[in-house]
């Protein structure tokens, strides 16, 4: 009597084709995915952020500086600047979030669609204005305070996010929306489960965009009394102090490279598994 061949391979079916490890951690790896630039500038850019930092914080210590310039200088009024600054861009970030989100998505809906290229337009046209003259014309009209600042932030930083939230569900493939409601999916569940999440990446670089913008255009805050690292550099135009006019900017582009770095962390971690 003969044996069985145990040598003859065995057809496994299609559906239950062992996966390999490579296969099932693939999406998984794909949301981290990144281009060798992209890595370098996740890696690299708040290793520079610190050394320069470090590098102004040792000459801080070391400086011949006046009795002005040491006094502008202090640590303690430094780090209060750097935190009015940093609030200034949290909140006006907050607002300008709420508003250019879902006005985007109304604008991309059927009923409001044809609306789309005047709101643009108008933001466009907010953002062409000199951010100087908005902060100081909404100041006489509102007050110098720090919630005019914000005013005039979130409606400066608009433009980009706006932009980009109608960019990115305008470019959903139609055919995922209609095999979503295929299935049974109400609108809201198409919006929710289909549209928004292919639209996260594009959304979130009109959101980095946008930080960095604000923290830029922050520096103005101080003509309304509402702090921030500009203080220091009117500081240091007004009385000549160049060493207080440095490190005013200095600060604000550390400040502003720290915030796309972040932005860029969180444009990874919001972006859904598999896009």
């Amino acid at each position: 009597m003969s044996r069985t061949d145990t040598t003859r391979p065995v057809a496994v079916p299609a559906g239950d084709a062992p996966r390999s490890a490579d296969t099932e951690t693939a999406p998984r790896r794909s949301r981290w995915a990144v281009s060798g630039e992209s890595r370098i500038l996740l890696l690299v850019l708040p290793v520079v952020v610190a050394l320069v930092f470090g590098a102004w914080a040792w000459w801080r210590a070391t400086a011949d500086l006046d009795s002005i310039e040491a006094r502008q200088l202090a640590w303690g009024l430094i780090l209060d600047l750097i935190w009015q600054h940093v609030k200034l861009t949290l909140v006006a970030t907050f607002f300008v979030l709420l508003v250019a989100i879902p006005l985007g998505i109304a604008l991309t809906r059927p009923r409001f669609k044809r609306a789309a290229p005047l709101a643009v337009g108008i933001a466009n046209a907010g953002q062409a204005a000199p951010a100087i003259g908005l902060i100081v014309l909404l100041a006489m009209l509102l007050g110098f305070t720090f919630g005019t600042a914000v005013l005039a932030l979130t409606l400066y930083a608009v433009l980009p996010v706006l932009r980009n939230t109608i960019t990115g569900l305008q470019g959903i493939d139609p055919t995922l929306v209609e095999a979503g409601r295929g299935i049974g999916m109400s609108g809201a569940g198409v919006l929710f489960r289909v549209e928004l999440p292919l639209a996260v990446p594009v959304i979130m670089t009109g959101v980095r965009t946008a930080l960095v913008l604000l923290v830029g255009t922050a520096t103005l805050a101080t003509f309304v009394n509402a702090g921030g690292l500009g203080t220091l550099i009117v500081t240091g135009i007004t009385l000549f102090r160049y060493p207080v006019l440095v490190s005013g900017a200095l600060l604000v582009a550390l400040l502003a490279l720290l915030v796309d770095w972040a932005g860029r962390v969180l444009e990874r971690v919001a972006r859904p598994k598999g896009i």
